[in-house]
């Protein structure tokens, strides 16, 4: 949005902006959800921090944790659903 309000900053006072909806203007789409890259060289570049993983945390929840859960999925009628559909796409392959 920033990028068309710089645009169009020098015709200012000297056209109207008029609201058309999306089934009469088939073209505006294209041009409002073009993406700009994020670079220096865009007006509209914002810097960005990169975030660098420093470790990673591993567990073992034991046996009995497990177990529960595992029973606790077969008692879920969605997940049970899940679960029939995947093993059918499994059986087919």
């Amino acid at each position: 949005m920033l990028r068309w309000k710089i645009a169009i900053q020098e015709y200012r006072g000297n056209m109207t902006i008029a609201h058309k909806s999306g089934i009469t203007n088939k073209n505006s789409d294209g041009l409002s959800r073009w993406a700009l890259e994020n670079t220096p060289e865009t007006p509209e570049w914002v810097p960005q921090e990169q975030h660098h993983i420093e470790g990673i945390c591993v567990i073992d929840i034991g046996r009995e944790s497990l177990n529960k859960a595992t029973e606790s999925y077969k008692m879920d009628e969605d997940f049970h659903i899940l679960c029939q559909l995947l093993m059918k796409d499994r059986k087919e392959s």
